[in-house]
C-alpha cells in the first residue's frame, strides 16, 4: 500500500497519551520528522512542533489543533478495528520510528501499544515512556550495554531462545505471557540473543535509547 509519509531516516510518532516535554524533545532531536496520531497533534503543538502529518480517526484532536494545522496534513482513517497507533504504523515508512505518548495513562492503551508492535514486525519501532524504552526484538539481536544495566524480556506469545551477556540466561526456557517471562534481568557483558519467534519485547532504561536505536538499525 502507498505510505502517507516515507523517509529513509528516523521519524517521531507522537500519540495523545501522557508524555513529558523532555521525551518529545529527545525523540524529535533524533528523528525530526513528526507524525501525530490523532490527539498527538495537540501534544506536538504544545511542544512547539508543527506535525508533518496527522493520521487517525480524528476523534480526540482539539478544535484548536484542527484550526492551527494545514488541512492538507490531515489523513482521516475512519475504521474502528484498529488503534490510531496501528493506523499510523501501516501508513508510514521510515528507517526507524520513535513513538512517544502511547505508554502513559490507561493500562489497556499501554498493552494495546505493546501488542501492536508484534503486528508490524518489519517496522523498527521504539516505544518511549517516562523511564523506559520498549521494542520488538529481532530474531537475532546484539547490543552492548554497561554491566548492571536492567534488561527485561517480555514475550507476547510462546517463544524459546538463547542468550549471552545476561545474569539469568534464557537457554532451554520456554517463555510465555501465561507462564514465565524474563523481566528484571541485567547485563553482564555484550548481549546476544536469538529467538524462534518474532514475539519478544525488550525493555531497557530510557538512557539506552540511542544505543538501542543504533543496534536496531544495524540489523538487516
Amino acid at each position: 500500500m502507498a505510505r502517507i509519509v516515507q523517509t529513509p531516516t528516523f521519524l517521531t510518532l507522537l500519540g495523545g497519551g501522557p508524555s513529558q516535554l523532555r521525551q518529545v524533545n529527545q525523540a524529535f532531536g533524533i528523528a525530526p520528522i513528526l507524525v501525530a496520531a490523532d490527539g498527538g497533534a495537540d501534544a506536538a503543538l504544545a511542544a512547539g512542533i508543527m506535525p508533518d502529518a496527522v493520521i487517525g480517526d480524528m476523534d480526540s484532536i482539539s478544535d484548536g489543533a484542527r484550526a492551527a494545522i494545514p488541512e492538507a496534513r490531515f489523513y482521516h482513517i475512519s475504521e474502528q478495528d484498529s488503534t490510531d497507533f496501528a493506523k499510523c504504523l501501516r501508513s508510514v515508512s521510515a528507517g526507524a520510528i520513535l513513538a512517544v505518548g502511547f505508554t502513559g495513562g490507561r493500562l489497556d492503551h499501554q498493552l494495546a501499544a505493546c501488542t501492536t508492535l508484534a503486528h508490524f514486525p518489519d517496522q523498527r519501532v521504539i516505544l518511549i515512556s517516562a523511564d523506559d524504552i520498549c521494542f520488538l526484538c529481532p530474531p537475532r539481536f546484539e547490543i552492548t550495554l554497561a554491566p548492571g544495566t536492567r534488561l527485561s524480556l517480555y514475550p507476547l506469545g510462546p517463544v524459546t531462545g538463547t542468550s549471552e551477556g545476561l545474569a539469568y540466561p534464557i537457554d532451554g526456557l520456554t517463555l510465555s505471557p501465561a507462564t514465565r517471562v524474563g523481566t528484571s534481568n541485567h547485563v553482564t557483558g555484550p548481549v546476544r540473543v536469538s529467538f524462534d519467534a518474532h514475539t519478544m519485547l525488550m525493555i531497557l532504561p530510557l538512557d539506552c535509547l540511542e544505543t538501542a536505536l543504533a543496534a536496531l538499525t544495524e540489523e538487516s
